[in-house]
């Protein structure tokens, strides 16, 4: 005679917890209303006895499991790493898990890391939209009836929560610090891509974040009388041959550029490193600021001066944001901004005479 004990039930931990099957599968699934009451007998329970969810169960009976799906742009820059932390950890403690992916911000490799993920029944999305006019797959994602929060970018096109940074503004108060310092030839470095190397209009830029930064950091200019500021805009710092060719290009500049606006921590260090091999001091021969406080920021000599991003709570944030959607919160989506303030440190200095 077999003594193979039998998996336990949901109808196993609603008899202990003395409540309804039905309420019982809300707690466990993470999904519908229940009652704080209801829900601590209902976790009590579970964990006395043991309880192993059965997600493959789960998502068969209501057509969504016990996962959140998370695409970013780039895992390797330190924003996204950091980020996820916090979207893992939030998730976790609601009792979700957590699938991540990365779209090389490719608006391609996207729609197919979501189509992918809804394969998979995920319960929601936190997506880190490669191009705010190409929204169709997350359109979809939402009619389905998958809820969406992106991440760090927005578009008013979309019905969906969003967490970012402020980044127009945060673009015009460097700018406005770096002027305060005498620099009036400020240029912006970007890993975005173009033909020219330089800007052609800010609309076609597809990230939102890097769009608003942009338009910020020419705003900023405008305003302070600076010549052509478009064409202090360079792009295509995409590794560091690129970033470096870009420095030499910066350097041979005339009038002379005495400041440097990186689009964010990958190529603030490449913009460093690029600097120091060329044996320019920071920051008496040329100022810097960069995007994000990655740890390499502070390791540096000088430290680098960096817009903070507290990159953790946009994906604590955006995780309950989420969560709050698949509890049934029906309120119009929000766009969350999260402060993002310069934090002077030790490559801001008068511009040179």
């Amino acid at each position: 005679m077999s003594t193979k004990k039998s998996r336990l039930t949901v109808a196993d931990v609603a008899s202990a917890a003395n409540v309804s099957k039905a309420t019982a599968a809300r707690v466990l699934g993470g999904y519908g209303l229940a009652s704080e009451t209801a829900r601590k007998a209902v976790l009590e329970a579970a964990e006395r006895l043991g309880y192993q969810p059965n997600d493959l169960a789960r998502s068969m009976s209501t057509g969504r499991s016990g996962l959140i799906g998370v695409v970013v742009g780039d895992i390797e820059n330190a924003f996204f790493s950091l980020a996820v932390r916090g979207i893992s950890d939030t998730a976790r403690a609601a009792g979700l898990n957590v699938i991540i992916s990365n779209s090389s911000e490719q608006i391609t490799e996207e729609r197919e890391m979501v189509s992918v993920l809804l394969r998979q029944r995920v319960a929601g999305l936190i997506v880190a939209p490669t191009d705010a006019r190409q929204l169709d797959h997350l359109k979809s994602a939402i009619t389905s009836g998958v809820p969406v929060v992106t991440l760090d970018r927005w578009s008013p096109d979309l019905p969906a929560d969003a967490v970012c940074g402020d980044d127009r503004a945060s673009a015009i108060s460097v700018l406005q610090h770096l002027q305060g310092a005498g620099h009036l030839h400020v240029a912006y470095v970007t890993a975005m891509t173009s033909r020219s190397g330089r800007l052609s209009a800010p609309e076609d830029v597809g990230i939102s974040a890097v769009r608003e930064r942009i338009e910020g950091f020419l705003a900023a200019s405008d305003q302070a009388g600076a010549p052509t500021p478009r064409q202090m805009v360079f792009t295509n710092a995409t590794d560091d041959a690129a970033t470096a060719r870009i420095v030499d290009k910066v350097l041979a500049q005339s009038p002379r550029i005495t400041a440097l606006l990186a689009s964010d921590s990958l190529v603030g260090a490449r913009l460093f490193r690029a600097l120091t091999n060329r044996g320019v001091r920071l920051p008496r021969d040329m100022s810097l600021v960069s995007w994000f406080d990655a740890d390499w920021t502070r390791v540096t000599s000088p430290q680098i001066s960096v817009v903070d991003q507290p990159t953790y709570l946009f994906g604590q944030r955006a995780a309950e944001r989420l969560i709050r959607r698949l509890k049934g919160d029906t309120t119009e989506p929000q766009r969350l901004l999260i402060p993002t303030p310069l934090i002077d440190r030790g490559t801001i200095g008068p511009a040179p005479l």
